[in-house]
């Protein structure tokens, strides 16, 4: 099964690597049609999700973002595909670091950073146009897929362009492998927490609800002494992405624990807020509890 899996998956790709862009986005639109008004794929839980984060927004103020989500869901999936074929000039035209500046001083001075994003609009060609826009190592996090097949061209695709992927499996590894080179790891860090994870997660007031954040970033920025910097994908237009660079802390040990994870969330939700349909809210992010025995960091 896992090769067939891998075959039509291939196939799907090159069907849509050789479409132009324009007509991707018909496909899209097509796709949200079916996804939304057919299928409608986890449309109670992306309704619960922002009633809870959103509760003075009427029903039809939440609908509206409904809609609105559902477009930036299909985008991002065809993106993610059309990513395996898409050259330099594609990605540095679509999406484009407009401050890459910023990471300089760091970087020539001989120190890592720590990149910090979320689900948020495209994130997906990111270890694209990073790769290249980023004169220096740059390590990207990633969940390998349970397809060995598919996870391997995904690891070519993606590596393509110089950045390198590393499996969250490895997270230790690898920071201590890139140790004596200034590299930028990019970590995605708002997912949810699995439950056997629960009590050593960060609870943080976010979105108006407890939640629990992964402490990995925050973790490896403090052990090795990493300034941590945000990492912000907002849409132009369809089909064009900008990302701006900005400084979350250059010195995480001075905090108590947590706090740069708050930090992190806050800009996160600030960001959210703005642009909500922009957001990933078809997973269970507040399924779970926090544990009676763990505070919310302050």
């Amino acid at each position: 099964m896992s090769i067939l899996g891998a075959f039509l998956f291939f196939i799907l790709v090159v069907i849509v690597g050789i479409i132009p862009f324009p007509i991707i986005y018909g496909f899209s639109n097509f796709l949200r049609f079916i996804t939304e008004k057919i299928i409608g794929y986890r449309k109670k839980i992306i309704e619960t999700n922002l009633v809870g984060s959103f509760p003075n927004k009427s029903k039809a103020e939440i609908n509206k973002i409904i809609i609105l989500y559902y477009k930036n869901l299909t985008d991002v999936i065809v993106e993610g595909i059309r990513a395996f074929t898409m050259n330099r000039r594609q990605i540095l035209k679509r999406h484009k670091i407009i401050n890459p500046e910023i990471l300089e001083p760091y970087l020539l001075s001989g120190q890592s950073i720590i990149g910090v994003t979320g689900h948020f609009s495209n994130w997906e060609w990111g270890s694209l146009s990073a790769g290249m826009q980023v004169k220096h190592n740059v390590v990207a996090f990633y969940k390998p897929l349970k397809n060995r097949y598919i996870d391997k061209f995904v690891r070519w695709s993606r590596t393509k362009f110089g950045t390198t992927l590393a499996s969250i499996a490895e997270t230790s590894l690898t920071f201590e492998n890139h140790k004596d080179s200034p590299t930028i790891f990019l970590m995605a860090t708002d997912q949810g927490v699995p439950k056997r994870y629960l009590d050593k997660a960060y609870w943080i007031h976010f979105l108006n609800r407890e939640t629990a954040f992964l402490y990995g970033a925050e973790k490896y920025a403090k052990l090795h002494n990493l300034p941590v910097i945000y990492i912000d994908i907002q849409r132009v237009k369809r089909g064009y992405y900008q990302v701006e660079l900005s400084v979350l802390t250059n010195e995480p040990r001075s905090f108590e624990d947590g706090v740069v994870t708050k930090m992190f969330a806050e800009r996160l939700e600030s960001i959210i807020t703005q642009k909500p349909e922009d957001w990933l809210w078809s997973h269970k992010r507040w399924k779970y509890k926090r544990p009676a025995n763990i505070e919310m960091i302050k």
